[in-house]
């Protein structure tokens, strides 16, 4: 799992290289056809369909629209805003998968778990900061990706176990593509690639593709209760690699947000079961 959160940061962090020499849309079409081609490959060698008829089901269906506004919003998020912000914001997503439990699935929620989503949400506005000076509107694309993808995450409960990680990760490259082709049609912009954009391109796919694979491994292998916590390693590694790269220095209030949206997710995990 922390292989997997690292392999995700360093994805965020070609991905958003890339994206100064071509146009963020450009750079998310090419990303996710690179990584829809691995994973048919994959699909392929395993004897198994690229696209499984389940994926037409209207649970995955509505798994695949979650996904492409996540990564749609999220890619905004990482291009335009510092990639350490945008990381710790998207860490909320546990909180509204919580949240959107009770509403969808009807789970129960005891006054300590509706404490820590508050808390975890008071966090997300202290990295957002509305109304103040430091509020930088283009945070609320990480906001939208943040909804989307736990969008996905409720649909994947729901999701048939029919279908192979392989072919999981085509579906959700292949939606990736098309989000990026809905930044190139809004945007109307097409540059030629540059080797550096290339190369960063290149870094992505094969980063995302080892994530992808790791993370799939972690889940169906370890004790979820053991190895989910360590999806918070992915903040570590994209503040790192913010100050790193991109030279991005964190106020105080973004690392506190940041830890208060981290150590409620962490409780809410601790809590998993239904209190009375």
């Amino acid at each position: 799992m922390v292989f997997a959160m690292g392999a995700f940061a360093l994805e965020d962090m070609a991905l958003k290289a890339a994206a100064r020499d071509i146009p963020i849309g450009q750079a998310v079409a090419l990303f996710g056809l690179g990584g829809l081609v691995i994973f048919a490959l994959i699909a392929r060698a395993q004897g198994a369909q690229v696209f499984h008829p389940d994926l037409r089901s209207p649970v995955l269906i509505w798994r695949s629209l979650s996904e492409i506004a996540g990564r749609l919003f999220y890619a905004l998020a990482i291009a335009l805003t510092p990639l350490s912000s945008a990381s710790a914001i998207l860490q909320a997503t546990p909180l509204v998968v919580a949240l959107g439990a009770v509403i969808v699935f009807k789970e129960r929620v005891g006054p300590r778990r509706w404490l820590a989503i508050i808390i975890g949400f008071i966090g997300v506005l202290m990295i957002l900061r509305p109304g103040l000076d430091t509020f930088d509107p283009l945070s609320i694309f990480a906001v939208l990706g943040m909804l989307g993808f736990a969008g996905r995450d409720l649909a994947t409960r729901a999701s048939p176990a029919t279908l192979s990680s392989a072919q999981l990760g085509v579906a959700g490259f292949a939606v990736l593509t098309v989000a990026g082709l809905v930044l190139m049609a809004v945007a109307g912009e097409l540059r030629p690639l540059t080797l550096a954009a290339g190369g960063f391109l290149v870094l992505a796919t094969a980063f995302g593709v080892l994530a992808y694979g790791a993370l799939t491994l972690a889940m169906r292998t370890g004790e979820i209760s053991v190895v989910t916590p360590f999806r918070y390693s992915r903040l570590l590694f994209a503040l790192i690699l913010g100050v790193l790269m991109f030279n991005e220095r964190p106020d105080l209030m973004t690392l506190a947000g940041s830890a208060i949206i981290v150590l409620s997710g962490l409780f809410l995990l601790s809590r998993s079961k239904p209190e009375a």
